[in-house]
């Protein structure tokens, strides 16, 4: 999979002091990247905690669900689109489906 953008991810454990998040998004981004989803089901089967949403979101779990991050998937062109990453209170505040 395309993952757009790697900057956002960057930027969330540079810039925002959540240091912390840096291995786990490093690893996810690895993981996404060597992908080939097909559909939601292949994610699902790849990680069992995710949360498959309407319009084609996708919510995983980051750092054993201290953070959240909110992916768009269009799974004909093999792009993951990062919509949203941030903690549950963050996370609470946003309409996951718009993002």
């Amino acid at each position: 999979m395309r993952v757009i953008s790697r900057r956002a991810l960057r930027t969330f454990w540079e810039e925002t002091g959540h240091e912390d998040a840096e291995q786990p998004l490093k690893a996810w981004f690895a993981e996404a990247h060597a992908a080939t989803w097909k559909n939601p089901a292949e994610i699902k089967a790849q990680y069992r905690n995710a949360s498959i949403l309407k319009n084609n979101r996708v919510v995983f779990n980051i750092k054993g669900n201290k953070y959240r991050l909110v992916v768009a998937v269009k799974y004909q062109i093999q792009i993951v689109f990062i919509r949203f990453i941030g903690n549950h209170s963050e996370y609470d505040g946003i309409n996951v489906e718009e993002v």
